[in-house]
Parts: C-alpha cells; structure tokens; sequence
C-alpha cells in the first residue's frame, strides 16, 4: 500500500468548501494501517513526512491536478497523531506566478495537531 493509497482509504470526508475559504477534509487511520508499522513499536504514531504527503494529497484533491513538493516552508508538529483519532485538516490556498502555496492546520481530537506550509508545482 502506498501512502497515497492509504490516505485515500483513510479519508472520511471533504473536501468541503467552508464560508471563510478554506478547504476541510476528516480523516480516520485504523490502528492496523501500515503506516503505524515500526513508528513506534508499542506506542504507534502518525509519522511526520505522512503528515506532510497528506497535506500536498489534499491540495491536490482541492485543485484538481496532480501537484509536486517544491518547498516545505513550514512543519510543525504540535501533538502525537494516535491510530483511530478523527483528523481534520484545513486547507487555505493560493497561487502565485505559477507556484501554489499551501497552508494547513491539522487537529486531532478537537486540539491543533500540526500546521504546514508547503510551495507546491503543477505536475505535468
């Protein structure tokens, strides 16, 4: 399984647009998705890169082309991301000469979970 894949099957809504702009998705990993294998042996945790691929697959979803990492402006991750919590990412975005700039907020249980800030390319 990819990670891709595994945040596709771990979606359970969104994206939604919402009034003030952003985009929001929820998402849900079962406690035996591959992603907790070896990160960490009996205390099983939401790997920071995965955390970052779901916020690029979630601009991708949101605008509808298949989008690359140019930059990780920003990672910062607030809380440990347990197997079965209830994610929602919030997606602001916007373009400029071509380069998307992505912003999101991720919350794990109703807390501020991480945030990220990535400049993302069109892929061809």
């Amino acid at each position: 399984m990819t990670m891709c894949s595994s945040i596709a099957a771990a979606r359970i809504s969104g994206p939604l647009r919402e009034a003030e702009g952003a985009t929001v998705l929820e998402f849900r990993f079962e406690a035996h998705d591959p992603t907790f294998a070896g990160h960490f042996p009996g205390r099983p945790l939401l790997p920071g890169a995965f955390q970052l691929e779901m916020a690029r697959v979630a601009a991708e979803w949101t605008v509808g082309c298949p989008l690359v990492v140019r930059e990780v402006c920003k990672a910062k991750f607030l809380l440990p991301i347990l197997p079965d919590e209830v994610l929602r990412l919030e997606l602001k975005w916007s373009e400029v000469d071509g380069t998307i700039h992505a912003r999101t907020a991720l919350s794990a249980s109703g807390r501020p979970a991480g945030e990220a800030l990535l400049r993302l390319w069109r892929s061809a």
